[in-house]
């Protein structure tokens, strides 16, 4: 769980543009891309969901559902991402199985360190900035706080919210494995093209 995480959202993608969209971001090097679905059930939508999860495999990537262990075991995804109240990673494993990809959100320390001891295989942490996606985030968590969870455990962190091709390369220098990146990319105009760039700005070398 290295590098760029792209997220493909419902808020700003139509679910029957989610393989187009992820096409795109595999033509600009992103392996690791979730889909994530607010404001309408996902079983609604799991033709559009298994449609991104073809193009997605197809292109050597790594799938991840968000919220719905259920969905991702219907659509054939590596793994799951969860959220606090989205159940445990040990009834994530039991659905989809030992080799599935675990992931949970975290906000603090604890809630980190809870998450690895239950046996997710990442976590997310954030928000990091002021992010327009969710609309009921929590206040910017910030740089000394993403390095203080990235010290506190031994799974890879996922930085998350408000991280732009300009701050991507610097939530790594906190500590985190890769960067989940939302808005920046999907209202990019050229989808490809910016993750391209971030790709790039993660690459930088350091100093």
């Amino acid at each position: 769980m290295r590098g760029l995480y792209a997220i493909i959202d419902s808020t700003y993608i139509a679910p029957d543009n989610f393989a187009a969209v992820a096409r795109n971001i595999l033509k600009g090097g992103c392996r690791i891309i979730q889909v994530r679905v607010k404001g309408f059930p996902i079983e609604d939508i799991m033709e559009e969901i298994r449609e991104a999860r073809d193009a997605v495999v197809s292109g050597g990537g790594i799938f991840i559902v968000n919220d719905s262990s259920f969905a991702a075991l219907e659509s054939g995804a590596d793994g799951v991402h969860i959220g606090q109240c989205d159940g445990s990673p040990e009834e994530a494993r039991r659905i989809l199985g030992a080799h599935a990809v675990i992931g949970v959100s975290t906000h603090n320390v604890r809630e980190a360190l809870e998450a690895e001891a239950n046996g997710a295989d990442y976590i997310s942490f954030g928000p990091v900035f002021p992010t327009r996606t969710k609309k009921d985030a929590d206040e910017p968590k910030g740089l000394a706080a993403l390095t203080e969870v990235a010290d506190a455990v031994n799974i890879p962190v996922v930085a998350i919210g408000g991280i732009t091709v300009a701050t991507a390369h610097e939530v790594l220098l906190c500590g985190a494995s890769a960067t989940a990146i939302i808005s920046d990319i999907l209202l990019s105009g050229d989808i490809a093209g910016r993750v391209a760039a971030v790709i790039s700005a993660i690459n930088r070398p350091h100093g």
